[in-house]
């Protein structure tokens, strides 16, 4: 029986696909990016998740891959709002990673304009070795030196789908209201 595709087109978009990610599809993903790092002979002492969101996938890599995690804020947000026109750095990079093996994970790369950032924190920091890694990556974008799988539709992330509420429910988000 053929596994039924978690892409689909979005409501009101025309010609965009939108790929829904559960959370059991998410952590293959996290699955697979371990997998591709060990299977490359890399094996960091240490997995830098770029956060919010890329802490997620870095924590489960890390775990995966038996080795530290910490994580390094980076952002377009302030107070909780997109205002910024590129990434800022809004913590050190750990000073742990000094002269070891570390993998920066992030949930998805589009411009590479973030894992650029995180690459210069880090090696401020000067690791061994630095290699990057995502869940996903956009179609004719940068290119991380480890990625799962490359799409071209609008990704929604199973912890975006849903969000608590002013009085404390979980809501559909209204970003993807229209979805």
């Amino acid at each position: 029986m053929p596994i039924p595709s978690p892409v689909k087109r979005a409501r009101g978009m025309p010609q965009t696909e939108m790929l829904e990610l559960s959370w059991e599809f998410f952590g293959e993903l996290c699955r697979v990016l371990a997998m591709k790092v060990a299977a490359s002979g890399f094996r960091p002492d240490l997995v830098v998740g770029i956060a919010k969101a890329g802490v997620i996938p870095g924590a489960v890599v890390a775990s995966i891959l038996r080795c530290d995690f910490y994580s390094l804020k980076i952002s377009r947000d302030l107070a909780g709002e997109k205002q910024r026109a590129r990434p800022k750095i809004l913590s050190a990079a750990p000073k742990e990673a000094q002269d070891r093996r570390v993998l920066i994970v992030d949930e998805i790369c589009t411009s590479g304009e973030t894992l650029r950032i995180a690459t210069n924190a880090l090696r401020q920091v000067k690791p061994l070795e630095l290699h990057t890694a995502t869940s996903l990556i956009k179609q004719g974008g940068f290119r991380p030196d480890f990625f799962a799988l490359e799409t071209d539709a609008m990704v929604v992330f199973p912890w975006d789908r849903h969000i608590v509420s002013e009085t404390g429910q979980i809501i559909a988000n209204p970003l993807y209201g229209s979805l």
